[in-house]
């Protein structure tokens, strides 16, 4: 688990960006997904507002009027990662009455997936927050648990059909962490021979001939996409029947 410490980014600033005649607020919050050792990770952050300061949460907040919502959301996580052309996908919009007690306030979530290691850095010098597995992720504040449930059932779901996961490892990449990844994703075992033989007929894998010689002496042949067909199946999508 990595610390990240400091501020937020402005988009969760309680200042609240509307006219006096609107009632209801709109707000974003972003699941950000990451992939670390065997396990999907979700990025969190302190909530730092009464009267859930200190509580866990995911990051988001209020939209701008100049913004559309799938602007804000862009702007919240490339303000949280620092990285830009992140593979991000709308997943629902919230609207319980009570969902917020002081105030109604609708949030449309999203799901965000980055590669952790080039965040590091920037993370850690400029927001406070930490990587959790989702498997242990702590009780969030409001309804951010549903969203987050409701992230990892899209991404299960449309992780069949589009080969999405490989925006969450390294540029070059063993098969082993390949099968990590979407066993962590569908939370099962994946037969390592099979997994392998329907990888490889999709054909967006470059076999390297580099060698990841962490985890013995014989190591494990290292692979990179093939970014033009990895395009062409992303754009035209599959079926990945696991």
């Amino acid at each position: 688990m990595n610390r990240i410490n400091n501020h937020l980014p402005n988009l969760v600033s309680p200042k609240v960006y509307h006219s006096a005649e609107q009632s209801i607020l709109h707000s974003v919050d972003c699941v950000i997904l990451g992939f670390q050792g065997t396990e999907l990770h979700v990025l969190l952050i302190r909530f730092p507002y009464d009267p859930f300061r200190g509580h866990w949460s995911l990051i988001g907040g209020f939209v701008k009027p100049e913004l559309n919502i799938d602007e804000a959301a862009r702007i919240t996580v490339e303000t949280m990662t620092g990285l830009s052309n992140v593979y991000m996908e709308q997943v629902h919009t919230f609207g319980d009455l009570d969902r917020v007690p002081s105030e109604r306030v609708i949030t449309t979530s999203y799901f965000a997936l980055i590669r952790i290691e080039p965040t590091l850095v920037s993370l850690t010098k400029t927001f406070d927050a930490t990587w959790f597995p989702v498997s242990k992720v702590p009780l969030l504040v409001y309804d951010h648990s549903f969203m987050l449930n409701k992230a990892l059932s899209d991404l299960r779901r449309k992780i069949r059909f589009q080969p999405m996961g490989f925006e969450l490892l390294p540029e070059k990449f063993t098969m082993t962490e390949l099968r990590n990844l979407y066993q962590s994703v569908f939370g099962r075992e994946l037969e390592k021979r099979n997994f392998t033989r329907k990888v490889m007929q999709m054909g967006i894998l470059k076999k390297l001939t580099e060698k990841d010689k962490a985890t013995s002496k014989k190591g494990s042949f290292l692979f990179c996409l093939n970014k033009k067909n990895y395009q062409v199946l992303l754009d035209k999508g599959f079926l990945f029947d696991m």
